[in-house]
């Protein structure tokens, strides 16, 4: 008996999880480090969208997982476009899927400033 519960309340999270991503539509935002290119208040190089020209920190990514933020196309270098799935939640946008799209004939250039 109390593993039939779990099996159902198991899948009714996995189907009420999925629901959620159903109903977010992927948008194409702009990327990139809040303080460096999108002149936001913090403490440290985080990543950022812009959408529909406000900008919000990213929960759920990171821009450490997309290269070197440092590089000549790196985020805190250039505004960078992205795709991804989430929601605004105040003033945080709650990424379920983020997806850096690549810049044509950008090569891995390891430069860039420091902080």
């Amino acid at each position: 008996m109390t593993l039939g519960l779990f099996v159902i309340f198991s899948l009714n999270s996995i189907a009420q999880e999925t629901a959620i991503k159903e109903k977010q539509k992927e948008q194409t935002v702009e990327a990139s480090c809040g303080i460096c290119q999108f002149s936001m208040e913090g403490n440290s190089c985080d990543l950022a969208v812009r959408i529909d020209g406000k900008s919000y920190y990213v929960e759920g990514a990171k821009m450490n997982d997309h290269g070197n933020a440092h590089s000549t196309h790196g985020m805190c270098n250039e505004v960078r476009q992205a795709k991804v799935i989430g929601k605004v939640v105040g003033d945080k946008f709650i990424a379920t899927s983020f997806e850096l799209i690549e810049v044509e004939g950008g090569g891995h250039d390891h430069g860039g400033h420091e902080h």
